[in-house]
């Protein structure tokens, strides 16, 4: 069901929220790159969209400006509960990893890293 009245550009609302239709990008992740200050033209580009997409979005962003940041905010709360959740879950096996001996295979490659660790750190020192 399209959200705007643009021609053949619209934004719709999906199962990943509202999104430019024709692409898989959302309007959050638009919201990611205005809210960095990031210029419009480079926004633009970064997602390959054509004038009119990216004219559309930004036309829905300000037209429902309070509707689509209180949305945002939601996914950005959701997204690091999403983290904390996985981090936690993972903390004991990421720690169990990083103890854990390299492969064979990965000997030399480990050994050479471990080199440039601690020339890196000599120099910082």
């Amino acid at each position: 069901m399209p959200l705007s009245d643009a021609h053949q550009t619209a934004i719709t609302q999906t199962e990943r929220g509202l999104t430019i239709s024709g692409t898989r990008i959302t309007l959050y992740q638009i919201m990611d790159y205005i809210h960095a200050n990031y210029p419009h033209y480079f926004i633009r580009h970064q997602f390959y969209l054509t004038d009119a997409q990216f004219n559309a979005a930004i036309s829905y962003i300000n037209a429902h400006s309070e509707e689509v940041e209180s949305e945002y905010q939601t996914v950005l709360r959701q997204a690091e509960e999403i983290r904390n959740y996985w981090t936690d879950r993972h903390k004991e096996r990421i720690a169990d990893i990083a103890q854990s001996p390299p492969k064979p295979e990965y000997t030399a490659a480990w050994q050479k890293l471990q080199m440039r660790k601690a020339k890196r750190a000599a120099i910082i020192q």
